[in-house]
């Protein structure tokens, strides 16, 4: 059976507007909602450029699914607008483990479906991530090249980048591991993550999850097909605080 015009055209102007800004507010959402033909399309069309759409709130989000998508930001992109200018593929790794990082630090290493914490701080957070770059320090060279190939994700560069924060100029810093260059990498990626409305500040240095950030991660971080297996690979590897202490000390 055809669809209507009217239908077809208030479907793509939802549409426009979310690949122009997006998202949408309360008023097309519902619009969304309360049409099976018109919903049917906006997620057709939104498929048709490999985008994925998702409701959080009363918001109506689009995010690409695949890197083909012509909504996907590169990682030029991010580079030139949240890093450094001489940035090198090993900061956007470092990035990438930061946010899954962070993510894990609301979800119990991922092992809750829902947040178990309300939210955190940069500090806390940085050193939540140095706690997990020691372990991968505990790895031999060997190994992590094997891991590599697994999960596309270059583990050494992360690990140098991160030890090479810690130059002579942060010597006096008071808590090991949570040099000044350290804190400002981590603020680079707090912004990211705001612009992006995965976090939002509240305060005191201090962030929460949006809610779109948590429908995200019920429906891709949790899922094996979507994740490749490295939030287990990064949380697997646990050990005791003493042992992470003990490589902390180290990084």
């Amino acid at each position: 059976m055809a669809i209507e015009n009217k239908v077809v055209m208030k479907a793509f102007r939802i549409y426009t507007l979310l690949a122009r800004e997006g998202e949408v507010g309360k008023e097309l959402l519902q619009q969304y909602m309360a049409d099976d033909e018109v919903r049917g399309l906006v997620d057709q069309f939104a498929r048709e450029v490999d985008c994925v759409t998702l409701i959080a709130g009363e918001q109506l989000y689009m995010i690409p699914e695949t890197r083909l998508s012509p909504f996907h930001m590169s990682n030029e992109a991010i580079k030139r607008g949240y890093l450094r200018a001489n940035s090198v593929n090993a900061d956007l790794y470092l990035m990438y483990v930061s946010m899954i990082v962070l993510i894990g630090s609301f979800y119990d290493s991922y092992q809750t479906m829902e947040p178990t914490r309300s939210f955190i701080g940069i500090e806390e957070w940085t050193a939540l991530v140095n706690e997990r770059i020691a372990v991968l320090k505990g790895y031999s060279e060997g190994e992590l090249r094997e891991m590599e190939k697994e999960f596309s994700y270059n583990w050494i560069s992360v690990i140098d980048k991160w030890s090479g924060m810690d130059d002579i100029k942060e010597t006096a810093s008071k808590q090991s591991g949570n040099t000044i260059s350290r804190v400002s990498f981590m603020d680079s990626v707090r912004k990211f993550m705001i612009a992006q409305q995965l976090v939002m500040e509240i305060g005191n240095q201090e962030i929460t999850l949006t809610e779109k950030a948590k429908v995200i991660v019920q429906r891709y971080f949790m899922e094996l097909e979507y994740n490749r297996g490295i939030l287990e690979f990064l949380y697997q590897s646990s050990s005791s605080d003493e042992e992470g202490q003990a490589y902390a000390g180290d990084i």
